[in-house]
């Protein structure tokens, strides 16, 4: 965690940074070196993630919402936060005597009332306006 500022419940602590830091991607080579903390802005990505707040109301402690938005951007397209999701849930998995994957899913019954909709023909006609005609 970053010495210069008080720690937000969501913060990584060091173990998780740990486990995390490796499947972040590296700088890319030929550019600007990296200036910006990748764990600050993975700490910016969990508040977001935990808080449920607006990217522009990030507190000012953390990096600027702009860039805590484009990695999180970035790593949501390359498939980074899936594999670190993966990676971990396979972790927690093993440590409690599991298989590594969950081996069933539980759908509930509110997903499976909204693909019962027979498309365009359930839907209700638009009526036209009578004030328009009444000239």
């Amino acid at each position: 965690m970053c010495a210069s500022r008080a720690a937000y419940p969501s913060d990584l602590t060091d173990e998780q940074w740990d486990l995390i830091e490796p499947m972040l991607p590296k700088e890319l080579p030929g550019g600007r070196p990296r200036t910006t903390d990748m764990r600050e802005v993975m700490n910016g990505i969990l508040y977001m993630n935990r808080g449920g707040c607006a990217w522009r109301a990030l507190p000012h402690d953390l990096p600027p919402w702009g860039t805590v938005w484009y990695y999180f951007s970035t790593f949501r397209n390359d498939g980074t936060l899936v594999q670190i999701h993966d990676t971990l849930r396979e972790k927690v998995r093993r440590a409690e005597g599991r298989k590594r994957t969950p081996s069933a899913a539980i759908v509930d019954s509110q997903s499976v009332k909204t693909t019962e909709k027979g498309g365009n023909t359930d839907m209700t006609r638009a009526r036209r306006s009578t004030a328009a005609s009444a000239i």
